[in-house]
């Protein structure tokens, strides 16, 4: 493959870290994890970032290697090594994310890679996230399978938790590009996937979907106890971080939901005080200084997201609704935007806008259905065309 055409570092796939659920298992120990990266742009060599972001110690990766995962590749079947100024082991401080050296590996646009890590040494998996969709699923094995061609069953189980592996990078043409799509657990859940296939299934060949998507985060604030350590950081901690997007233009934010959702009162649940509600006013102002000076900085297109229906939702009430409409209604026609992706409009019912349209409600009456989500992939879909 000639090397002349492809001058441009591109991200094809990505996902934030960050905390993962607290339990009582908090280490792993000679462990493989093996995740499945859909490739969307032809190249000559790859690059990949790990992050140990949330954790609150080193962690060792042995070694880590990039194989196809079909037969159809142009890469030879053999695994290759991922390094890091040559060397195959690397440490990662806590807080901190890691970039591997440039790996000459020939892809096709279309094809599947996988990426496989293996941990010798006692692990903590603290840094990572939980996401899902039909192109977001990995493995875990225990022992050292790095390098196998199949992991063997009675050793393995499924996973969709995404750990370390934060963002792969192709060098590719200078036409492709990279669409960010930030939020929380409505985003890191399916319609981003969706809509990379939609967008490939439309012909769209030179736009990437990279999700930076974490379950339970907000703009303003976040917890300090492990109960809700897994709900992630807030905006101003996350966004400059997540927004590290090679061949980045262009950003949809969809995120404020769990603002207005969360608080109940300490008397309820003494993490949850109502003191942390926002007004309207407060998200507006949150979007306008932590959001956009950073995006418009980095000279990125930003579309708004509407919020989705909360009705039913077990702390629904009309003064949380009337604060995601007011909401809603400055994403919608604020200046400050390129444009409104509604995906309220997108999901909500015609005759009672206040609840998901029939067979759109996942059955939480906060998170959409897969039908739902590909209608909100659909309605991102049209930013592209």
């Amino acid at each position: 493959m000639s090397e002349t055409k492809y001058t441009k570092w591109v991200a094809c796939w990505g996902n934030a870290t960050s905390i993962t659920d607290r339990t009582a298992a908090v280490y792993a120990k000679d462990i493989t994890l093996r995740y499945p990266i859909r490739i969307c742009f032809s190249g000559c060599k790859l690059r990949f970032r790990f992050s140990n972001l949330t954790g609150t110690e080193p962690i060792e990766i042995t070694n880590s290697f990039v194989s196809p995962a079909g037969a159809t590749s142009q890469q030879s079947k053999e695994p290759v090594a991922i390094t890091f100024s040559g060397s195959q082991a690397v440490q990662i401080q806590p807080g901190q994310e890691i970039e591997s050296d440039e790996i000459a590996y020939n892809v096709t646009a279309g094809e599947t890679i996988n990426v496989s890590m293996y941990f010798a040494g006692y692990t903590q998996m603290n840094a990572g996230t939980l996401i899902t969709g039909p192109l977001s699923s990995g493995k875990y094995t225990y022992g050292n399978y790095a390098t196998a061609d199949e992991l063997p069953a009675e050793l393995t189980r499924n996973t969709n938790w995404f750990y370390f592996l934060n963002t792969v990078d192709v060098l590719t043409e200078e036409s492709n590009h990279a669409l960010v799509c930030f939020g929380d657990s409505i985003t890191a859940q399916s319609w981003p996937d969706y809509l990379a296939q939609q967008a490939w299934d439309a012909g769209i060949r030179n736009v990437s979907v990279i999700r930076r998507a974490v379950s339970g985060t907000r703009i303003l604030r976040e917890y300090n106890c492990i109960t809700y350590a897994a709900y992630g950081l807030k905006g101003a901690t996350r966004f400059p971080i997540e927004l590290n997007v090679a061949g980045a233009t262009t950003l949809i934010i969809q995120h404020g939901i769990n603002d207005i959702i969360h608080p109940v009162g300490v008397e309820v649940n003494k993490f949850r005080p109502w003191s942390d509600m926002p007004t309207t006013a407060d998200l507006i102002k949150g979007v306008q200084e932590i959001y956009l000076p950073h995006a418009r900085k980095l000279k990125l297109k930003i579309y708004s997201g509407t919020l989705l229906p909360i009705y039913g939702w077990r702390t629904y009430d009309e003064g949380r609704d009337v604060i995601r409409n007011a909401f809603n209604e400055w994403l919608r026609t604020s200046d400050q935007f390129d444009g409104c992706v509604d995906f309220d409009v997108a999901v909500r019912d015609v005759a009672d806008t206040k609840k998901f349209a029939e067979g759109f409600d996942s059955g939480d009456h906060l998170h959409p259905s897969e039908k739902a989500y590909q209608a909100m992939a659909a309605a991102a879909l049209q930013i592209l065309q």
